[in-house]
């Protein structure tokens, strides 16, 4: 006789994936294998198999099974010949048959009929006296006839031998097994689902694998709110979407499918017209839940609660689908006004109001993007780096190379935005007069401000400095190393090292090599003898250093033209530092590349403002 301990060795003994891996190309997902389902045509996987639980399933159109259950669907045999094939396999002798008990078994229910005997028990309950509190609830949602009827409401009496008594006909172990009761070592096993409003949990097909119940008694705080069945041979609740059969064919007509909190949520919006509604049931939504909405619609909406745990949930399935994320697949979010569940809102503001909100769902990466902003207080640097770090974990999570080099450059936009606000320019400050240290007072005890630099100061100012006549500094530096010629061995070394500079200083530094004094008209002779011209005023107008003054004494001109030299060697390395960050900035736009190229526009503003100060400052002085 083959005994229900004897075939579950049997099950123990076979390896499920190797079985269905003879027939079903299997690639490893996981903890599970996944394939493309050989009892339907599918262009995506749906089918997977499970070798720690013993059994395959099937999310496209429901198949589901153990090794016994595939040798007689797939390979077409009959109970008795699938079993001694595995047998065989297992190295298992069987058991002689025993015609009563073989007659028993082809006449044996299956869990599908537990559960369907058991619906119809909590429907009849429903409408018995002891249901009395179950209808007075249903009352209060406001739910129709026809939703009650469709949804399948039922209740469960208080009791904890009611279901034994009355699903009698079915053994003890599949009432178990179903998840209908619940078995502990040293007592009597006792009914799941006590004085709660049921809810049957259908599968793609529409066939029962489980129930959800709602507690009744409000003072009854040592037990759950909502209670759903475990894990079964027929229900895997992270592989389950509550509603999921009515709301596919709706989704093909209106184009979408939303996801909400929970079941009573679901029913509540397919009653207000909105019949592609789905929920997760007693968990955040799973990769397994997300690629199955993806087979019905590209971009789901998810609706979440607008309270913190409501945001929380966004988050846990933002975190879930970023490394699933593939070409034209993604999520959108909509958050509902805090405190209101969908019911809440469309008993306040009216089913359009609902459609309203489904229609404004954002993207995955704004909801990502506000999430984490919004996370921690970002006030020092720190925290902004803290925040950039986040985002980039983020983006490391998606697989798909494109989609990942998209999210970085779109969450690295919003970041340099965020973190490098643009400043306003001092040119459209000026109409904002604003007291400065240093400012004097009019006779009327008023402050009164100074003059802002023009723009066209600051046209003049880069002439002067970086363009037109390759720079009236250099040409300053050189007519003062003319003037006092004892200086150009002092700066020799430094000049020499600086690229760039006009070629008039290096006939100056070729001078240093002779032991002859150097006389400012003996250096002003070699540079017309090589054809060069002797730097004049108008090359260096825009700048009047002191130690172009002849009124200047010798101690202050030295220093005085140290310092032009100083900016003079500064000058090509900075400016050359400045084009590198540009142009990384140009290919790269990242925000490191902007910060340094920000950094460095504000040294060379430094710079030109220092050279300006320098020879305004020296030249007033002398």
């Amino acid at each position: 006789m083959l005994t229900p301990q004897w075939l579950d060795q049997l099950r123990a003994r076979t390896t499920l994936s190797a079985l269905i891996g003879r027939s079903t190309r299997l690639q490893k997902a996981g903890r599970e294998f996944k394939a493309c389902c050989p009892f339907h045509n599918e262009k995506s996987p749906s089918f997977t198999v499970n070798d720690e639980k013993g059994f395959y399933h099937c999310f496209g159109c429901g198949a589901h099974g153990d090794a016994i259950r595939w040798m007689t669907d797939h390979q077409g045999l009959s109970f008795m010949d699938a079993v001694k094939e595995l047998a065989a396999e297992a190295g298992m002798d069987v058991p002689a048959p025993d015609p009563r008990a073989a007659k028993a078994a082809e006449k044996r229910d299956t869990l599908y009929d537990v559960m369907a005997a058991a619906q119809a028990w909590f429907v009849q309950n429903l409408t018995a006296p002891g249901g009395a509190a179950a209808k007075a609830y249903l009352a209060t949602r406001g739910f129709d006839a026809h939703t009650l009827q469709r949804f399948g409401f039922g209740f469960a009496p208080e009791g904890r031998q009611a279901m034994k008594e009355a699903l009698g006909r079915f053994p003890e172990d599949m009432l178990v097994e179903a998840g209908l009761r619940i078995e502990v070592e040293n007592r009597d096993p006792y009914d799941r689902f006590r004085g709660r409003l049921m809810l049957p949990i259908e599968d793609a097909r529409g066939r029962v694998i489980a129930f959800g119940g709602r507690i009744l008694a409000k003072d009854k705080t040592d037990a759950p709110k909502y209670l759903n069945s475990p894990d079964t041979p027929l229900f895997d609740k992270g592989r389950t979407l509550y509603n999921l059969h009515r709301a596919a064919p709706a989704a093909r007509q209106s184009g979408r499918m939303v996801v909400v909190e929970g079941y009573m949520d679901v029913i509540a919006l397919a009653a207000a017209g909105f019949g592609e509604c789905v929920a997760p049931l007693g968990t955040a939504l799973t990769e397994q839940q997300i690629e199955m909405l993806w087979r019905h619609v590209e971009t789901p909406i998810l609706c979440f609660d607008g309270d913190a745990a409501g945001q929380r949930a966004a988050m846990r399935a933002v975190t879930r689908a970023l490394p699933l994320l593939r070409p034209a697949h993604s999520l959108r979010i909509v958050r509902l006004p805090e405190g209101l569940d969908p019911d809440d809102l469309i008993r306040q503001r009216g089913a359009r109001a609902m459609g309203d909100l489904l229609g404004e769902a954002r993207s995955l990466v704004e909801v990502l993007w506000e999430a984490e902003r919004d996370a921690q207080p970002l006030i020092t640097p720190e925290d902004k780096a803290g925040l950039k770090a986040r985002l980039m974990a983020h983006v490391d999570a998606i697989q798909n190379p494109d989609i990942a080099s998209l999210y970085r450059r779109e969450l690295q936009d919003r970041y340099s935005e965020f973190a490098f606000p643009k400043r306003e320019s001092r040119w459209q400050q000026q109409d904002r007069p604003a007291f400065r240290p240093g400012q004097r007072g009019n006779q009327k005890g008023r402050w009164t401000p100074q003059p802002e630099s023009s723009p066209e100061s600051l046209e003049r100012l880069r002439k002067a400095i970086g363009g037109g006549a390759r720079d009236a500094l250099s040409a300053a530096v050189l007519a003062g190393l003319i003037q006092w010629p004892a200086q150009i061995r002092r700066h020799a070394e430094a000049l020499a090292r600086t690229p760039g500079l006009d070629p008039r200083f290096g006939l100056l530094l070729d001078c240093c090599d002779t032991n002859e004094a150097l006389e400012s008209t003996r250096l002003a002779t070699i540079l017309v003898e090589n054809g060069l011209e002797i730097p004049g005023t108008a090359e260096y107008s825009g700048l009047r250093f002191g130690f172009l003054n002849s009124g200047t004494g010798a101690d202050q001109a030295a220093e005085d033209l140290a310092q032009a030299i100083d900016l003079l060697v500064e000058r090509p390395v900075l400016d050359a530092a400045l084009a590198q960050a540009t142009a990384r900035f140009e290919s790269e736009l990242s925000d490191e590349a902007f910060a340094d190229q920000q950094r460095l526009l504000k040294r060379k503003l430094e710079f030109d403002s220092r050279l300006r100060q320098m020879a305004t400052r020296q030249a007033a002085s002398s």
